[in-house]
């Protein structure tokens, strides 16, 4: 069976939403949840959305919480302290525990990201963790990292992400030998910045199905499965496409 926690202190109208979420997520999925936070809050929000229900949703409390004003070196100490008390900390704690098989959170991003570093660990071998959303395509949908947790990479990190992103769409989107592509401007193997030209023949050498190059509107277009860039450029490309999005909807 599978259990998720669920960081009710996460959203900008917390615990509202999240317990709102949490409540038709039980309803409609075969899974159990922990809603984690301030217990008072949460379960007057459960006796508000499912007065009458018996749902598979268990609440931990968590007397404090991370904000989007935790940085820094007090976000560190508040992310790795053992007796951490935070509804992230808890949360994770309890995947690590096996309590749980996933932690989900609406909080502060890097929050979460240091939270989960500091907490779980990095897989074996792997140097840096990636932040990799789902973009929609023509064809389907396209997992891009890195889109903001790395700035800054060397070309052995773009490796790991596109190693890390081929084995989740294979794993959990059921795609076998995804196509992975490396975001550039422009196709040719040539082209890009250094960092893209020194990754591109560790790519091509590798064990993956690495397409080549691909540009923006390749990403968009679903010719590539997985698409890998630096935690800049990819969270360029993410703020690019929201703005696009409300541009076109009106919203």
């Amino acid at each position: 069976m599978t259990t998720i926690v669920l960081d009710a202190m996460g959203s900008d109208n917390y615990p509202d939403v999240d317990v709102r979420g949490a409540v038709l997520a039980a309803r409609a999925y075969d899974l159990d949840l922990i809603l984690v936070g301030d217990e008072k809050q949460i379960r007057a929000k459960l006796a508000e959305y499912a007065p009458n229900e018996t749902l598979r949703i268990r609440v931990v409390h968590a007397p404090e919480m991370l904000t989007m004003n935790d940085k820094g070196d007090d976000l560190v100490r508040k992310a790795r302290h053992k007796d951490a008390q935070n509804s992230m900390a808890i949360g994770v704690d309890l995947v690590k525990s096996g309590e749980a098989d996933a932690f989900v959170t609406a909080g502060n991003t890097g929050a979460a990201m240091v939270t989960a570093l500091f907490r779980l660990g990095r897989l074996k071998g792997i140097n840096r963790p990636a932040l990799a959303p789902t973009f929609p395509t023509e064809t389907g949908s396209c997992l891009v990292l890195d889109i903001g947790a790395n700035p800054d990479c060397k070309p052995r990190n773009l490796v790991d992400f596109a190693i890390m992103g081929s084995v989740y769409v294979e794993k959990v989107w059921g795609i076998t030998k995804p196509k992975v592509g490396l975001v550039s401007n422009g196709e040719e193997a040539g082209k890009g910045s250094s960092l893209v030209r020194e990754t591109y023949p560790l790519l091509a050498e590798s064990e993956l199905n690495f397409t080549g190059n691909i540009e923006g509107k390749g990403v968009i277009q679903g010719e590539v499965d997985v698409a890998v860039t630096d935690g800049f450029t990819g969270n360029v490309m993410l703020k690019t496409s929201e703005a696009i999005a409300k541009l076109v909807t009106g919203q």
